[in-house]
């Protein structure tokens, strides 16, 4: 997520990419780059996991993903012709995505800079919550809350909490947790309609699990036809990750001239 982020947000006084001497975008480049030296000037190791192959399971929502980039493709077009600019903006950032190259180029930065990465096996959210179980780091950072389903016991989105919206949820244990995450919706099963985290919230306080959940939902909350529960929730409780014992995390000097080359 963080390199999608960089190459939407770390743009030109043009609004364009920054690219290099050869048009090569670079704004993954630079993101990384200053907000791991923020991180470490506060005091923070931090260290960058990034996502394998994603599970079958996950083949519904992205060709969804798929059918909203193509839309995005058709509103971009029908922009340029009306010389909608403020359009044009919106539309082509809903096009930005990440390459097998942006994340080549972020690793052999990380490198550099004497930062260790991971190369999860799956979903990259797993890998973090596996290493935050093992003690391997104190937190995992994300804007995904699945996440927290993988049972990581600390999460950081973006690295501070608002009280305010804060929801409490204490007396929930990772079993309830992971059903309420599905029942609100995941990349892993279609979500049940007007349930929102409130009414989530109170539906697995009240009838405890899912299977109960939905024998109990009024008719205007409605279970859709592919409600993959079950592998959904055993995605989450048994992730396809490396084991953190096996996993050394190491921090060296930056080869600053390194840096400054590439």
């Amino acid at each position: 997520m963080s390199l999608y982020q960089f190459l939407i947000a770390v743009r030109g006084q043009d609004g364009q990419n920054l690219t290099n001497e050869f048009g090569e975008t670079t704004s993954h480049l630079v993101g990384m780059f200053y907000r791991t030296i923020r991180m470490v000037e506060n005091g923070i190791k931090p260290v960058y996991v990034f996502d394998g192959k994603p599970p079958q399971l996950k083949s519904g929502e992205l060709a969804k993903r798929s059918d909203r980039r193509a839309e995005a493709e058709k509103e971009l077009t029908s922009a340029k012709e009306a010389g909608d600019l403020e359009s044009v903006t919106k539309f082509t950032k809903r096009l930005v995505k990440v390459t097998k190259e942006h994340n080549d180029d972020c690793k052999k930065l990380l490198t550099l800079m004497g930062i260790p990465y991971i190369e999860a096996p799956c979903e990259a959210e797993a890998q973090c919550a596996a290493l935050c179980k093992a003690g391997k780091v104190w937190a995992a950072a994300s804007e995904d809350m699945d996440t927290l389903c993988f049972g990581a016991p600390v999460l950081l989105r973006r690295l501070t909490f608002s009280e305010a919206k804060k929801l409490p949820i204490l007396e929930f244990h990772l079993d309830k947790l992971v059903d309420l995450g599905i029942i609100l919706g995941c990349d892993y099963c279609d979500t049940i309609k007007n349930v929102g985290p409130k009414t989530g919230v109170s539906l697995i306080k009240k009838h405890k699990t899912i299977e109960q959940v939905v024998e109990n939902l009024s008719e205007r909350q409605q279970v859709p036809s592919n409600f993959n529960y079950k592998d959904a929730r055993e995605l989450f409780l048994n992730p396809l990750v490396t084991d953190p014992s096996e996993i050394t995390l190491q921090w060296s000097s930056p080869d600053i001239p390194g840096v400054l080359k590439n």
